[in-house]
């Protein structure tokens, strides 16, 4: 006799991270390593965006004039970087600051996040986006270099090319970075699942399994 298994729950997860954090980088392959280890589960990923550096003009600025600007000077943020190498290392992960050279505006970086989820790929885009600035040094703010990462990604680079040299999403991205302000949301990544629980910073994955579990059984009493 056939025994029907029971239906997967669903849980919806909203991430919302900033392109050039690295804690969100972080976060996001704490995430997914919890996701792929729990094949009970389906979930949607929506991807929200933050600017850590709103007032960033669109071309970016040099990574000196940035660390001074952000930290008052390079002692500081080295010692920061160095920190976030190591638990990077401990994750697999390589954090390589020393070949970022310009710190961009990631206003367009998190419109081609929202062009890929049409197709898709959101969740693949924003890896390699974050896989690009912090482990390549590569400018995300530099229209080729988007569209370099949107070839990787299986898509059109004309036609992504195209999309970002136009407006579309602009107003969509600060709307979205304000909305998170309002919600109280001040720091990056925050995790809200279910649309209820909400988790900051790049929480290890047995604290995201907890949440994770929470909503299962409110998603199932529901």
């Amino acid at each position: 006799m056939n025994v029907l298994a029971p239906p997967k729950a669903r849980l919806s997860i909203e991430v919302v991270h900033d392109l050039v954090c690295p804690w969100c980088y972080l976060g996001l392959r704490r995430l997914l390593r919890t996701l792929r280890r729990r094949p009970d589960l389906l979930f949607d990923i929506t991807w929200r965006p933050f600017l850590l550096n709103p007032d960033m003009p669109r071309a970016g600025m040099s990574r000196t004039d940035y660390i001074i600007r952000k930290f008052g000077g390079e002692d500081r943020a080295r010692r920061l970087y160095a920190s976030i190498t190591e638990i990077g290392r401990t994750e697999g992960m390589l954090f390589r600051f020393d070949r970022i050279r310009r710190t961009p505006s990631s206003v367009d970086a998190h419109r081609l996040v929202r062009y890929a989820a049409a197709f898709g790929v959101a969740t693949e885009m924003v890896e390699a986006l974050f896989t690009a600035h912090f482990t390549d040094g590569r400018d995300i703010g530099d229209l080729y270099v988007l569209t370099d990462v949107a070839m990787a990604c299986g898509l059109s680079g004309t036609e992504a090319q195209e999309f970002l040299l136009g407006d579309d999403e602009i107003d969509t991205v600060h709307a979205e970075n304000l909305r998170a302000h309002r919600l109280g949301i001040n720091g990056v990544p925050c995790f809200v699942i279910g649309g209820r629980h909400a988790i900051a910073g790049a929480q290890e994955s047995e604290v995201i399994a907890r949440l994770l579990d929470v909503a299962v059984v409110e998603a199932e009493d529901g």
